[in-house]
């Protein structure tokens, strides 16, 4: 089984109050928007997760937990993933970046972007 993550805020939270903690599971109905209360968002890689919750989530000191989604899975790109069902299992160690490593990763989003334009 594939390894998945999903961020929280420091209480174990998500946007809206939703809790979590180990074992725990929650359901959406699907339909509409990934980034609406239809979808439970998870990463597919925890260092994605860390360097884009700045845009994504915004959590102050943010948990990575390890997660497995379950049900139908809708996907928007490479970055932004949803199931209609997920639980969390085990709290693991968020990556951390320095500034040049978050740069760095900035700079190369924009290069493909301008691949992807033509540019």
């Amino acid at each position: 089984m594939t390894t998945l993550y999903k961020l929280t805020d420091k209480n174990d939270r998500t946007h809206g109050g939703t809790q979590w903690g180990p074992g725990v599971t929650h359901t959406a109905p699907g339909g509409g928007g990934l980034c609406t209360a239809a979808w439970i968002h998870f990463y597919e890689d925890k260092y994605l997760a860390a360097l884009l919750n700045p845009i994504h989530a915004r959590f102050n000191d943010p948990i990575l937990w390890r997660f497995q989604a379950e049900g139908e899975i809708k996907r928007d790109g490479q970055l932004k993933v949803g199931c209609k069902a997920g639980t969390t299992t085990k709290r693991i160690p968020l990556p951390r970046f320095s500034i040049n490593q978050r740069i760095a990763f900035a700079i190369f989003c924009g290069q493909g972007l301008c691949k992807e334009n033509g540019h």
